[in-house]
């Protein structure tokens, strides 16, 4: 595994300075004998940086993310950040699934960095890489300091998640929300439940995600979703797609916005062998959706968008009225696609 290469200009970081990301003498490697852990091995760092500029590159509606994990135990096989697993050797499949990597002074860093002089209280994106809500959360509990010292500092910053346990920290994002602007984003591709138990294994049920939306909502967050990623052939058919927005809109969720499946380097040999265990029929014909890159065409994009939103209209909702996500235009930097 390699570490004190990971380095970036900080020139304009809001802390200033250049170096590694971590320091190899930084590393602690843990492994837990618990149900919930089993297999999966912790690498806990000392960062050097958190609040991480995003690619100009990209068009997201956000400059600046912070990401306190690598690697995802949610072990969707279409996660596109699957390729930032290969920058410290390690495996993008299974290795990207169970080893991850766990920036334990993320709290501490993100106070000290947001209070920096050269900082202006810039939006900040989390779930914007892996999910800061997967199950390592509840071991490490880095998401309430985080949080805490946006608050403090009444810094503006939305979370994407597929994780249930953003319900725990629900009354800071209260108090947050009081003194800030907080958005809310959970992902919900489909209510499948097939789909969901192969293509998003170690996630929450939809069901489970669509009670976050609700409850966030009966507690006056606004909530929402992203539905994403629609995926070709396996759920996109219109009945499933009614039943997705059908099932959003009755969450209490204030939009919907449809992203589909992409399939950039890293994600794609692994989504490929999935389908070819899972689906050897459809291996062809997704070589054919995807035989310009990592994007379904055009046509097929718009197909879905507009049927999706004809479907909110129906249901009473609507897309998100700004930040709606657009695919980035190269693959320098993985940047999780997100509503706020």
């Amino acid at each position: 595994m390699r570490w004190d290469h990971l380095a970036e200009d900080r020139a304009d970081h809001p802390t200033g300075g250049t170096g590694a990301l971590f320091a190899a003498d930084a590393v602690t490697t843990r492994t837990f004998d618990t149900p919930e852990f089993r297999g999966i091995t912790f690498h806990e760092v000392r960062a050097r940086s958190i609040v991480n500029r995003v690619p100009g590159a990209s068009r997201m509606p956000f400059e600046w993310t912070v990401n306190p994990y690598r690697g995802c135990t949610h072990a969707c096989v279409y996660c596109f950040a699957r390729k930032t697993h290969s920058y410290l050797d390690l495996d993008t499949g299974i290795g990207f699934d169970s080893q991850i990597v766990v920036k334990v002074n993320a709290p501490e860093l993100v106070r000290r960095e947001i209070a920096s002089p050269r900082w202006h209280g810039a939006h900040v994106a989390m779930g914007t890489n892996v999910d800061c809500y997967q199950r390592a959360e509840g071991r490490y509990r880095l998401m309430p300091g985080i949080l805490s010292a946006l608050r403090d500092h009444a810094n503006p910053f939305s979370i994407l998640t597929k994780g249930t346990l953003i319900l725990r920290d629900l009354e800071l994002l209260r108090q947050s929300a009081e003194v800030t602007e907080v958005g809310v984003s959970v992902s919900v591709g489909f209510v499948d439940p097939e789909l969901w138990r192969t293509v998003e294994p170690g996630t929450p049920s939809p069901e489970r995600r669509l009670d976050v939306v609700r409850k966030l909502s009966e507690a006056g967050i606004g909530c929402g979703v992203l539905m994403a990623p629609v995926v070709p052939y396996l759920g996109d058919s219109p009945e499933q797609l009614r039943a997705t927005v059908r099932a959003i809109a009755a969450a209490g969720a204030t939009s919907v916005t449809p992203l589909v499946l992409h399939l950039r380097p890293g994600a794609r040999e692994w989504f490929t062998q999935w389908l070819g265990h899972h689906h050897p029929h459809l291996v062809r014909r997704y070589e054919r959706l995807y035989a310009d890159g990592a994007y379904a065409p055009t046509w097929y994009q718009r197909r879905i968008t507009r049927y999706v939103h004809e479907l909110a209209a129906e249901y009473g909702i609507g897309p998100a009225d700004r930040g709606t996500p657009r695919p980035p235009l190269d693959d320098s930097e993985p940047t999780q696609l997100t509503l706020l």
